[in-house]
């Protein structure tokens, strides 16, 4: 891997453990919030709904931007607004003071996939790429799993406005060391550009960017108007999934009297959010996986198994619990690892269906999906669990993962022809 490679994969895995350690580490809070402020789970789901619905729907213009001004930029104003975000979250002293920091994390967040996974596509050479989108995903699990073990860990000695003042430090001093960063973010452009023109003619933007709002529509029907709208449906079910199943888990697992809280010098320790971390402390492995498997297989067959796994996890879930320990350690870890062997494998399919000069556009809609309209998934679970039941919930997840599935096989099934 030249260095070039190297400096882009090292500026991506560090913004992208960035994002997700603030992502992941919002739910851990969502139980001390429903006390502070006598708020209701349908209630607590909207307002996380509305931050992780601007982190998609921000997605977009983010990758406009992407195409037009370049990464770099977009990634440093993602982790200096995150900082920001975090800090007045720390001085919160309602709900809806807690929304409107939500809000501004979720728009400053929102730019960093598309600008972050373009660059990975256009700065590093093709054949490295499925390694780098695994490295790349393995970092995001890193966030992942220390947002909410720091936060619990942290929780233990200091009140939560602390804790979440102490969580905006890194990103401030990531913001430093990717202004400072030196990349070619095109490097592998050319490279891909003629494997392309040996085969096919061009037939999209060659200039790099898009100037005004027809660009934008133009270069948005010819996305959807191939089979890249069957990849947008497996990124958004994979969103609602995501979403659905995660925000309010660290609260339904405490409620089972197998993760009572326990007292420990003077302290209530938190079982249920140490199996929350361990969980996604697997989906790293899952990542790996997914990643390795994009060089290996076809990427579109793998999705719709991986799916049908989630589908079929969500349904043992709850009867796994009632089963006792150990059954739901089992399952618990195998929704870490297909829940995020999933992302690199929808991740390099994107880039199959998609030209380089719209890539940082591509991303956009695909993160729109996964994190804009699967923010429903928060409300949609705290509206099942405040009216219905767990069961209830994870009968509709696993309806999201079997369309998904479906999908899949679709477009495995798909003509020979460049899919571009």
């Amino acid at each position: 891997m030249k260095r070039n490679d190297r400096t882009i994969l090292g500026l991506t895995m560090l913004a992208h453990a960035m994002v997700h350690t603030y992502e992941l580490s919002l739910p851990i809070l969502i139980p001390v919030w429903l006390v502070e402020f006598g708020a209701s789970k349908a209630t607590l789901g909207v307002v996380l709904s509305l931050g992780y619905a601007l982190f998609g729907i921000g997605a977009l213009p983010g990758g406009v931007l992407s195409d037009s001004y370049g990464s770099r930029r977009l990634i440093v104003a993602c982790l200096l607004g995150m900082g920001g975000s975090f800090l007045l979250l720390s001085f919160a002293p309602s709900l809806p003071v807690v929304a409107v920091a939500l809000l501004l994390w979720g728009t400053a967040a929102s730019v960093y996939h598309p600008s972050g996974l373009s660059l990975l596509s256009t700065g590093i050479e093709p054949d490295d790429q499925g390694s780098t989108f695994a490295y790349h995903g393995i970092a995001g699990n890193v966030g992942i799993a220390f947002g909410p073990l720091a936060t619990t860990l942290l929780l233990l000695a200091f009140g939560w406005r602390t804790v979440v003042g102490v969580l905006a430090v890194p990103a401030l001093v990531a913001a430093v060391v990717a202004f400072r960063s030196s990349i070619d973010e095109t490097a592998a452009v050319e490279t891909e550009t003629r494997a392309r023109d040996s085969s096919a003619e061009r037939t999209t933007r060659t200039d790099g960017g898009l100037t005004s709002i027809s660009d934008l529509l133009s270069a948005s029907r010819a996305l959807f108007s191939g089979w890249f709208v069957a990849v947008f449906g497996v990124v958004m079910l994979s969103g609602l999934y995501y979403r659905g199943v995660l925000t309010f888990l660290p609260d339904l697992l405490s409620g089972l009297s197998l993760f009572a809280p326990i007292d420990v010098a003077g302290k209530s320790l938190e079982p249920a959010r140490y199996l929350y971390a361990g969980l996604l402390t697997v989906g790293m492995v899952g990542q790996f996986a997914g990643g390795k498997l994009t060089d290996r297989v076809e990427n579109t067959a793998a999705i719709a198994v991986a799916f049908g796994t989630l589908a079929l996890i969500a349904l043992v879930f709850v009867p796994a619990a009632d089963a006792g320990l150990v059954p739901l350690l089992v399952v618990s870890f195998a929704l870490g690892f297909w829940l995020f062997a999933v992302q690199p494998l929808y991740q390099a399919t994107v880039a199959e269906f998609t030209p380089p000069d719209a890539r940082g556009l591509s991303y956009g809609y695909t993160y729109l999906g996964v994190f804009g309209i699967g923010a429903l998934g928060a409300a949609v679970a705290g509206y099942v669990l405040q009216y219905y039941s767990p069961t209830v919930l994870f009968l509709v997840l696993a309806g999201f993962a079997t369309v998904a599935s479906l999908l899949g096989v679709l477009l495995s099934l798909r003509a020979e022809s460049d899919p571009v």
